[in-house]
């Protein structure tokens, strides 16, 4: 698990960037937090470290599910909120994108239940006070663990405190 705290939109940014930069096709990114958390924020940096075009401005996807944009890979920006559950996941269709070759960001995945895949990386928002949020990103499967130490370097590099907890 790594742990960071954003204390700016500008660590927001650069955390953004290094998972859009560093993400591989298939790659999955749940997002958690509380509104206003700051997870499609999130993804507008990730998009940006994807090369998503600036004039295709990421929003968030509540009333519509899904919204996709072009970049260096295909980005699936899934929002969760308004769905009750697996059921409503299922008969959505939006499993076909959360197992997608682009990269794909769910907000709300607590949705998802028992279809959530194996391989993925949860980044949980809080509230730190005073503008800043605490992240936390913990691998799941041996691919996100083994991407863990590279993430904990870059967030280093962009000088963004973080700590890595291996238990």
């Amino acid at each position: 698990m790594l742990e960071l705290v954003l204390h700016s939109l500008t660590d927001t940014e650069a955390l953004g960037r290094i998972l859009g930069r560093g993400a591989r096709a298939g790659d999955l990114l749940l997002l958690s937090g509380n509104l206003g958390a700051g997870k499609t924020t999130l993804t507008q940096f990730i998009a940006a470290g994807l090369d998503v075009p600036p004039e295709c401005y990421v929003i968030s996807p509540s009333f519509s599910l899904l919204l996709e944009y072009p970049g260096r890979l295909p980005l699936y920006h899934i929002d969760c909120y308004r769905l009750g559950g697996e059921d409503d996941v299922e008969g959505s269709g939006l499993m076909d994108y959360i197992v997608a070759d682009g990269v794909t960001v769910v907000e709300w995945p607590d949705r998802l239940g028992r279809l959530t895949p194996p391989d993925r990386l949860e980044i949980t928002l809080s509230d730190a006070g005073d503008g800043a949020r605490n992240v936390r990103l913990v691998p799941h499967g041996q691919q996100w663990r083994e991407r863990l130490a590279d993430l904990h370097q870059a967030c280093i590099a962009a000088s963004l405190i973080a700590r890595i907890d291996e238990s």
